[in-house]
This record gives C-alpha cells, structure tokens and sequence, in this order.
C-alpha cells in the first residue's frame, strides 16, 4: 500500500510573483506614452533604436522583431523622422496562462531628430531579420570636419590698453 504525504506549500513563492506581477504593470504604466493605457488609444510600447553616421549617410536602426513591414509607417517632416506602426499578437493566450510575459503588443511611435543636412527625399528603408534601417544621405557641407588647432608658442602677443 502506497501512502501519500501532504507537501507543504510556501506561500511566500506565490506573494512573491503576485508581488512581480504587479510591479512590472506599475512599471510598465508609468512608463506609458502620454494619453495610453490599457483599453484606450496610444502607444503601449517603444522599440529599442540606435542612431550612427557612417560612410555620408546618417542611419536609423529599430529592433522589431514580430512586427510585419507591411504595419510600419515612416515618415519625414522636416528635420523629423517619424516611425510608427504595430505589432499584433498571432496567438490568443488567456492571462491566466502565462508564466511570465515580457513582449508587448500594440501601438508604437519613434521620433527621431535628423542632423542638419539629411536629404530628406533620399531617405530609404529596409527590413531584414526583424530590423529596420533606415538610411538618410548627408550633404557634404553638413558633415563634420576636423578643425587645425594653431599653436600660437613663440609669439609675441600685443596687448591693447582700454
């Protein structure tokens, strides 16, 4: 005859993840775009960006995995690069089922300030294993230069009385 004995729960494991759980929403609500929260128009999350300037051209890169091109929107106006789209979730998992969950779904927006000289019309775009770039051409005139420092040593300085 099999016996069976009672094992003892911590329920402190269970607080603890309650305790997780609400935290990150916290966290994650505070970090909300202005006007957005659950139920409501806005954005729910931002993808990560790195900006670089390499070989003339100023480019954009933005991680977004999950996200179709074909939901992205990008958009120049002026000196302003707007990025905008959505990433939709395939699956419906109830709540209840998850572990944990650190994606988010929704609504985004980047905005991103081009330096002085970007050739706005010659901006292109591309997607490829979840990342976008975007790549900006700059006028040869906007382009940083390098400036000789003149050692002025040696010299007699005139100073000029008020």
């Amino acid at each position: 005859m099999a016996t069976r004995s009672l094992v003892r729960r911590d329920p402190f494991w269970r607080e603890l993840m309650d305790f997780r759980s609400n935290f990150d929403d916290i966290i994650n609500r505070f970090f909300q775009y202005p006007g957005s929260s659950e139920g409501q128009t806005g954005f729910s999350w931002a993808p990560a960006a790195e900006c670089y300037l390499k070989d003339n051209k100023f480019h954009v890169r933005l991680g977004l995995p999950g996200v179709d091109p074909k939901d992205v929107s990008i958009q120049v106006h002026g000196n302003q690069l707007t990025i905008s789209g959505e990433r939709k979730q395939d699956q419906q998992i109830s709540e209840e089922s998850y572990a944990f969950r650190e994606f988010s779904y929704g609504s985004f927006q980047r905005l991103i300030a081009l330096p002085e000289g970007v050739k706005a019309e010659q901006v292109e775009a591309q997607y490829k294993n979840g990342v976008l770039d975007i790549i900006a051409p700059v006028a040869e005139a906007a382009l940083p230069r390098k400036v000789q420092i003149k050692s002025l040593e040696g010299k007699e300085t005139k100073s000029i009385a008020a």
